[in-house]
């Protein structure tokens, strides 16, 4: 018994060491995604240029399409307008899912929507418009609901409303081939 207690810091010690060394070699991008083969999270959204249009899970079923969480505040997501622009010219249906960073009221301006609307207006003329609408994720339930860790990151929904693929990062023409587009062509109704 007293060489199980003299070793134990030793193996506890060992056990640490190996899961932090495996992190150290994981890439982050590539995580377990909750809401994979899941439905959709309810939710009711505003369309960012016509706030008086709510969308709803059921009014994007019938086509398998991507879901991009971006905002104009955030490079990464600038970077890929201009590929995701050439992604929708070849047919590929994107929904835009805008994500708005929290506001400190003691040190940021209230939330202005007309403001925002000139933002994504003038960001997607400059860049390309790859979206078919945006929707407005004020609150970050939606985002909060699928895992969202940041922006951007995209979902491949197929025409039931099921999640088939999370990816975080920006969307570039090595990803799409090697990993999106076999998910997406695979899911794709005819």
């Amino acid at each position: 018994m007293r060489k199980v207690l003299y070793y134990l810091p030793l193996f506890a010690f060992l056990a640490l060491a190996l899961f932090l060394l495996s992190g150290l070699f994981s890439d982050p991008r590539e995580r377990d995604s909750a809401s994979l083969n899941k439905a959709l999270p309810e939710f009711a959204l505003a369309d960012v240029m016509q706030p008086d249009k709510i969308w709803t899970p059921s009014e994007l079923k019938g086509e398998t399409y991507l879901l991009n969480v971006w905002g104009t505040w955030c490079p990464t997501c600038n970077a890929e307008l201009g590929y995701l622009t050439e992604l929708r010219q070849q047919g590929v249906k994107i929904v835009g899912l805008y994500y708005e960073l929290p506001r400190d009221p003691a040190f940021d301006a209230p939330f202005n929507l007309a403001e925002l609307q000139k933002d994504v207006q003038q960001k997607l003329q400059q860049q390309g418009d790859p979206y078919q609408f945006n929707m407005l994720d004020i609150d970050r339930s939606l985002s909060l609901d699928l895992g969202v860790s940041g922006a951007p990151e995209t979902f491949i929904v197929d025409a039931d409303g099921i999640i088939r693929a999370h990816h975080i990062g920006d969307i570039n023409p090595l990803v799409w081939r090697s990993k999106l587009a076999p998910i997406y062509q695979e899911w794709r109704k005819p």
